[in-house]
Parts: structure tokens; sequence; C-alpha cells
């Protein structure tokens, strides 16, 4: 059968008109990982949830918009501008949703994020404040809570990595979708920790529908980094409020070149041109699938790799084939 015909005219879904961007943040695909899950026994099935579907393209419009609901309900934003500490996908996401609803932004992040998202905030109007490159997004923190304390009558600081509305929005979304899209037969989540909002309520949800659920966090291996956006949460200096150490059932340290490895791969063997923490979730995924004799292993892919492509080692990977 051919592309063309796969599918006929009257099987197409009904299109709808959105109220809004905020009204389609989530109910992102579940995908099969395929021709790298192929070696597998058959009875163990790898999926991978594609939150670059999202409005603003990562899965941190999820909690963007639960945290700017929350605040405009309570009134905080009144005459104040939205400020948070950003490595750039939550950036992205408030500064999107934010445009929508009519709401000022001010962003603090690291000098050296990547250039594609620098502009795609600048873009959406984001003032953007660029902090010392080597204290990372601890150092950006810092410095937006100083403002924030600083000027309280200008800034109401969101806290993306405190925020329990972070994990919540998680908890009754992102959960209840991979319970649902599974037929409730997930075995095990795989998902890398920045806030560890993602794991922490997609987490709480599973296991409060099945108790028997593996969660395994996924984490840089070098003590500080080593991957953009996720934290080795034993090692930062400043661990989110939101993350408890106990929680997940394992955490899998990941190096850099086994996701640049198969980032590479996803993209040419699977058409999923993902960044490096969505590699490094896939990576643990397929470790954890080898070792079964049955189940269904779901890893959460934050975002794609088109706001990475100006920063190594991506020059390097994506050479052409």
């Amino acid at each position: 059968m051919s592309p063309s015909s796969a599918i006929a005219p009257a099987t197409l879904p009904r299109l709808h008109a959105a109220r809004d961007l905020a009204s389609l943040v989530g109910n992102t695909p579940l995908l099969p990982l395929r021709r790298l899950a192929s070696n597998l026994p058959a009875g163990v099935e790898v999926w991978l949830k594609a939150e670059w579907f999202n409005p603003s393209g990562s899965v941190k419009a999820r909690p963007a918009r639960a945290i700017l609901a929350s605040a405009l309900q309570q009134g905080a934003l009144k005459r104040r501008r939205l400020l948070d500490a950003t490595s750039g996908n939550m950036g992205i996401a408030y500064a999107t949703l934010a445009a929508v609803w009519g709401i000022p932004v001010t962003l603090v992040m690291p000098a050296n994020a990547s250039a594609e998202r620098q502009a795609i905030l600048s873009a959406l109007g984001a003032k953007l404040v660029l902090t010392d490159p080597d204290r990372g997004v601890d150092g950006a923190m810092v410095h937006a809570q100083r403002l924030a304390e600083a000027y309280p009558d200008r800034y109401y600081f969101a806290n993306q990595y405190d925020h329990p509305v972070n994990w919540q929005a998680h908890y009754h979304t992102t959960g209840p979708e991979i319970w649902a899209q599974t037929g409730g037969k997930i075995t095990h989540f795989v998902a890398g920790t920045g806030t560890g909002g993602t794991l922490m309520g997609a987490g709480r949800y599973l296991r409060s529908v099945q108790p028997a659920v593996q969660l395994i966090a996924v984490q840089p291996a070098e003590p500080q980094g080593g991957i953009e956006g996720l934290k080795n949460m034993q090692t930062t200096r400043r661990r989110p409020a939101i993350y408890d150490l106990r929680f997940p059932d394992r955490v899998m340290r990941m190096t850099r070149s086994p996701a640049e490895t198969l980032a590479l791969r996803l993209a040419r063997e699977e058409g999923l041109f993902v960044g490096l923490s969505a590699a490094a979730a896939v990576t643990a995924a397929l470790e954890v699938a080898a070792d079964l004799r049955s189940g269904v292993v779901v890893a959460l892919l934050p975002d794609d790799g088109h706001r990475y492509l100006s920063a190594q080692p991506w020059r390097g990977i994506l050479s052409p084939p």
C-alpha cells in the first residue's frame, strides 16, 4: 500500500477550530519505537511521548499554562511582569502563552543558551536577562530571585523549580494521557529530570492507578550538568523543592556520548529529530527494555532538536550522511 492510499479520505479525523493556543496544550501522541526496538523480545514494547506537539514545542507548555493560569486567577500578574529563570524551553512556553494572554515576561537565562532559543524568545517579545554561563541555570535562578526581592511591585516570580503547580500540571494531564494511551498497560515510565516536575507529577498519577509501575529518572552522570536540560539531583547546588530524591524507583545516569549517538540514530532510522535530553531518555528506556521479558516502557521526549542546531555537538553530529 502506497503512502497516498494508506488513509482513505473518509477515515481522516474531523478538524476543529481551537479556542486559542492554550487550549491545544496536552494530548500529545504516543509513538512506537520500531527499528531501534526490533531486537527486543516480542512481549516488550517501547513507546515515546512526543511533547514537541505542544504549543511552544516542548513539554514545558504544560506547567507554563498551569502556572500562568494560577497566577492570573490569584491576581498576581496585575501591573506586574512574569519573572522566572530558564534554560530555554520553559521560557519559550511562558512567552508563547503569555503573548496569547497579554502578559509581559522577563526571563533570566545563562548567556550560553543556544542562539535559536534566544532568537525565539526575542521574537515572542520576552525581555531577556543573560547571566554568567559558568553558573548555569542555578546562577540564573539566584539572579531572578534577587530581582524579585529588589522590585516586588514590578515582578511576579513564578519560580518553576519550587512551584507545586509545576508537578500538578503533569499529574492532571501527562499521567492520565499515558495511562489512557497505553490502555493501562504501562509498566515503566522513563523521564529526564530538570525541575523534576514531569517525573513527580506523571509518576504520582501512574502510581495512583498502578502501584507496581516502575518510575525511572534520567539524569546526567556529571556532577554539574553534562546534558542540557537535565540536573543531577544528587549533586546539584540547588535541588528543586518539588523533587523528592526518594521518589524514583531507579535513577539512570547518562553521559553525552551515548545520547549523541542515539540522537543521530533516532533521526535517521526513526525520523525523530530530538534534543539530547530526549535521546538520553530513549537510551535509558532501551536499557530498561533489554532486561525485560514483557512490559510496556514509555519514555517522555521533552522537545525536538531544532533549538540546538547552532550549539555543540550538533554541528558535528548532524553532518550529511
